[in-house]
């Protein structure tokens, strides 16, 4: 026969009981909210933070999915979750709206990570000016002043686009910038992962120990990504890599290949006529066989360089932001389906 316990000892038991389950849980506070609130400025970031924080941490992009960073826009409530984060990940100089918004509503809470990533590794940004400013303006307006410019590029060859481009009038501006492309160095976001993994014990040392395990641990998720690319192309037939824009240097220069990007380090800028004449001249010269394209913005560019050179366009992700049309559902997979992509372009053995 079971022993009954007396009525008034049972509320007692059922209050030390959900102390005690308190007292076990995950840490993450007391009414299950993260430790720590923490804004992304762009994909790489946000993947890196949450590898870093696991379920301890809430990380917030500010680049939504699908959206081009280099283009990013503030929203007033993107500045209001920036001010009440607890840290604010960003790269100086990348995304000019998220500087300003950190100079003035979360200065506190910035974190650059621009010295960890070694940023040094130049690359010139080419623009043009169809004498229209096109900053800001709708898809609209941009085809309302393709219209006004009285040319059709679709479809014509890179040497009629180099006419019209000098028909135009383009004004082609070109400014000398550092690459902000880390992340395509695995080795270079080493770095940043295991800065960000002691920013977050700084920020929450109660979890200290966790944060900078889970940073341990990607560092040599990324070890490995890096073995796999430098064995994977360590011979291949050619070592010229031409891409829709100028986002790979830190990639090729760790593995060995030479860049030419069709525009720069922008993905909107189109190159000038005499650049596109080169670059044409390049593929030809060197036997290029495969021009990259990327998911963010329009392969025309890349389909018309192929066209004219008789070439093929593949997908080379540069990992800026995630999409349905993405090789992969993280930073990872696609970092290896772009070394799956480049092996058979660059035709590596």
């Amino acid at each position: 026969m079971k022993r009954r316990l007396p009525l008034l000892v049972l509320p007692t038991i059922l209050a030390l009981g959900a102390c005690g389950g308190a007292a076990s849980g995950d840490g993450a506070g007391s009414d299950g909210d993260p430790a720590l609130e923490v804004s992304a400025a762009f994909y790489p970031l946000q993947w890196a933070a949450e590898q870093v924080g696991g379920d301890l941490v809430a990380v917030e992009p500010l680049t939504k999915p699908g959206a081009e960073p280099h283009d990013l826009e503030l929203t007033p409530q993107d500045v209001a979750g920036m001010a009440s984060s607890d840290v604010v990940l960003y790269l100086a100089g990348f995304q000019p709206a998220v500087d300003d918004a950190v100079d003035t509503e979360a200065a506190d809470a910035g974190y650059d990570v621009s010295p960890e990533a070694d940023l040094t590794l130049a690359a010139t940004d080419d623009g043009h000016d169809h004498g229209h400013d096109h900053e800001g303006e709708t898809a609209e307006e941009h085809a309302e002043h393709a219209d006004e410019d009285g040319h059709d590029h679709e479809g014509e060859t890179a040497e009629e686009h180099a006419e019209h481009a000098d028909e135009d009038g383009h004004d082609h501006a070109g400014a000398e910038g550092v690459d902000p492309h880390f992340w395509l160095d695995p080795v270079r976001l080493q770095g940043v992962v295991t800065a960000i993994g002691e920013r977050f014990a700084e920020a929450d040392p109660d979890h200290a120990e966790d944060y900078r395990a889970n940073a341990e641990a990607t560092v040599a998720e990324l070890a490995t990504l890096d073995e796999e690319f430098a064995d994977g192309l360590a011979q291949c037939r050619s070592d010229e890599l031409v891409t829709g824009h100028a986002a790979f240097a830190y990639l090729a220069d760790r593995y060995g290949l030479s860049q030419e990007g069709i525009a720069g380090l922008s993905p909107d800028a189109e190159p000038d006529a005499a650049t596109l004449r080169e670059l044409v001249e390049h593929v030809e010269e060197h036997d290029v066989s495969t021009i990259y394209s990327e998911t963010l913005v329009s392969p025309a560019l890349a389909e018309t360089v192929a066209r004219e050179t008789g070439t093929e366009v593949a997908v080379l992700d540069p990992v800026e932001g995630l999409t349905d049309a993405s090789a992969g559902s993280d930073y990872l997979e696609v970092m290896r389906s772009n070394l799956a992509v480049l092996q058979d372009g660059q035709q590596c053995t």
